[in-house]
């Protein structure tokens, strides 16, 4: 179908406000209708002369409009479906963590025989590495207040806890 500039003028003027309310009443976005509507115009234009002679060309834009909005919303369905498993697997984590440390019984877990590897282990690393995984795992003090205390910076203090995690995992491997 042939169509001249001013009568696309004239159908993009008297379509393009239904249009793009129609897509906003699904969509639910301003700028996401705004771009469907605009372009499906352009994609009219384009195509324009591959259309059957005598098409209704509100009809086809507006079906293009919609195949886009269906898109658009199945897309945000699967979204929203991967984001509510995430959070679902992330309760049942949580959950679970929880479950484990009420039942734990730090007395049973810190029997004097394991106590005493991890002291002596510790007495055999450099004085730094053994006084920042202590800050870290006996104080709690996070990578940054480590940082800040030992005036060093937090690429340092991983390195030393995770050499420290190391000569544990060597000395404790029985108790794995």
């Amino acid at each position: 179908m042939n169509l001249s500039l001013e009568a696309f003028n004239q159908l993009y003027r008297e379509y393009y406000g239904r249009f793009n309310r129609y897509a906003y009443s699904y969509v639910k976005d301003k700028s996401v209708a705004e771009d469907f509507t605009s372009e499906t115009f352009l994609q009219y234009w384009e195509s324009r002369h591959s259309l059957a002679p005598g098409s209704n060309i509100p009809a086809y834009i507006l079906k293009i409009i919609k195949n886009k909005c269906l898109n658009y919303l199945e897309h945000i369905r699967i979204q929203n479906a991967g984001s509510e498993q995430m959070q679902r697997h992330s309760e049942w984590e949580l959950r679970t963590r929880i479950a484990t440390l009420e039942a734990c019984d730090p007395t049973e877990l810190l029997s004097n025989e394991l106590q005493h590897i991890i002291d002596k282990t510790l007495q055999t690393l450099p004085e730094q590495t053994r006084h920042i995984f202590i800050l870290s795992r006996y104080y709690n003090k996070s990578h940054k207040e480590i940082a800040s205390t030992c005036h060093i910076g937090t690429k340092a203090v991983e390195f030393h806890i995770t050499k420290a995690l190391k000569a544990l995992r060597i000395n404790l491997k029985d108790y794995f």
